[in-house]
């Protein structure tokens, strides 16, 4: 069965304000697919990956409920490039096949719009690859290391040490199909956000109008 939809992948940088770039895709009428639930969802007790998570770094990580704590997860494996990968490793394939399996539904009932996909990581883990079309939302670095700050309550050091701690988003622009820049207004986002939108159904009515 053919695709009718098409599905695009939404990335950016720590600071950049990709989430909330996501919710305006949502607001035009996008089917937005959340990484960051999926990922949520595969720890949960019970979860394949969960159990090996816990056996792999410790009974500490857990909170008082017996769940994951994300962030004493994430302060474990940050910096540390081989329990990083060893944590990817658990997660990565259990969120790519639940995202598999809400395509494939979303082709057996039809459905004929825009789907984005919304995944820090995307880019680093090869998923671009997977996409119809690549956004890449930017910011520069002034406005990246600000946003950074408040949000995480940390000094400007640690900001960087994250934003540097990422793939560059110099790297990701170069492979983005659109980028939309949010170094600005809320305004100017969501001006730049419709024209990518527009382009976007450009594309979704070309796809739609070729061969099988």
């Amino acid at each position: 069965m053919k695709r009718e939809f098409l599905l695009v992948g939404l990335t950016g940088g720590i600071g950049t304000g990709k989430s909330a770039v996501s919710r305006m895709f949502r607001d035009l009428g996008c089917l937005i697919i959340d990484a960051d639930i999926l990922a949520r969802e595969v720890v949960e007790p019970g979860e394949p990956a969960y159990g090996k998570i816990v056996a792999e770094f410790g009974r500490q990580i857990l909170d008082d409920e017996g769940q994951i704590d994300r962030k004493k997860l994430g302060a474990l494996v940050f910096g540390d490039e081989a329990k990083r990968k060893r944590l990817e490793g658990f997660t990565h394939p259990e969120i790519r096949q639940r995202q598999a399996r809400i395509v494939a539904e979303l082709i057996t009932e039809g459905f004929d719009g825009i789907v984005i996909f919304d995944a820090a990581l995307l880019v680093e883990t090869g998923g671009a690859a997977n996409m119809d079309r690549l956004v890449v939302v930017y910011a520069d670095e002034a406005t990246q290391l600000k946003r950074l700050m408040l949000r995480d309550d940390i000094s400007e050091a640690e900001a960087r040490t994250k934003i540097e701690s990422q793939m560059s988003l110099a790297e990701k622009v170069k492979q983005a199909h659109y980028v939309v820049d949010n170094s600005g207004t809320r305004e100017e986002t969501e001006r730049r956000v419709r024209e990518v939108h527009l382009a976007l159904l450009a594309d979704l009515k070309a796809r739609q109008a070729s061969p099988p």
